[in-house]
């Protein structure tokens, strides 16, 4: 407190300051709220991808281990030497209460063998594997936003929590440690005043020769 100079500007000063501190905590708070909700949302989503992609890996290795069975180790090996490396995955960033939160997007092709000389149990691998790619897609889409706006809800109750346990609480103090100066300092002034105003009063009964009702006070003053 004795780093702040109780003056009415800094008291002005000090209000303003604290209504805007209120101000932001409820935009924060609000912010939160939308947060968590679609933190909530995001979970039973990707609750679901989870789900989905375990069923999409059951089905891609039980079909590939039927086209090994049925086409040999050795069609399947030198048919995926043919298969070329995805390149349709890309990353945008969404926007979600100012917070940057990453969603990717991938375009994989309905074949990447010809049908023509695959043997039918390797393409049928094939497009199993395929869903399982576009599930694991969805899978790190789901649990990368989860994450980001789990962050973000924590840093959003920090900033909350210093707002109100430790910022506002400062401002609030410093204004009444103003208001106390300024009030005492205004007590001594019209203290003053009173004095000021018998005495003169007091002279001003001497000269006429009449007495003071004042003059009592302001001698024992």
């Amino acid at each position: 407190m004795s780093q702040v100079s109780p003056t009415r500007m800094n008291l002005l000063q000090r209000r303003g300051q604290l209504r805007l501190a209120q101000k932001g905590v409820d935009l924060l708070k609000k912010k939160r709220d939308a947060l968590v909700a679609e933190f909530f949302g995001l979970v039973r989503e990707a609750l679901e991808a989870r789900k989905a992609l375990n069923q999409a890996a059951k089905e891609a290795y039980g079909a590939l281990l039927l086209a090994q069975a049925f086409d040999g180790p050795e069609a399947v090996a030198g048919a995926s030497l043919g298969v070329p490396p995805v390149e349709g995955v890309e990353a945008e960033v969404e926007n979600v209460w100012g917070s940057k939160v990453p969603r990717l997007r991938a375009t994989f092709p309905e074949a990447f063998l010809s049908p023509v000389g695959t043997p039918a149990y390797t393409l049928e691998a094939q497009k199993a594997f395929r869903r399982y790619a576009e599930a694991l897609v969805q899978v790190a889409n789901t649990e990368i936003r989860l994450k980001k706006i789990g962050e973000e809800i924590k840093k959003t109750t920090r900033r909350v929590n210093a707002l109100e346990q430790v910022v506002i609480p400062g401002i609030r103090g410093q204004i009444r440690f103003i208001q106390q100066v300024l009030e005492q300092r205004e007590r001594e002034d019209t203290f003053r005043l009173k004095r000021i105003k018998g005495k003169i009063e007091a002279r001003e009964a001497e000269e006429e020769g009449r007495p003071n009702p004042h003059l009592e006070i302001g001698a024992g003053l």
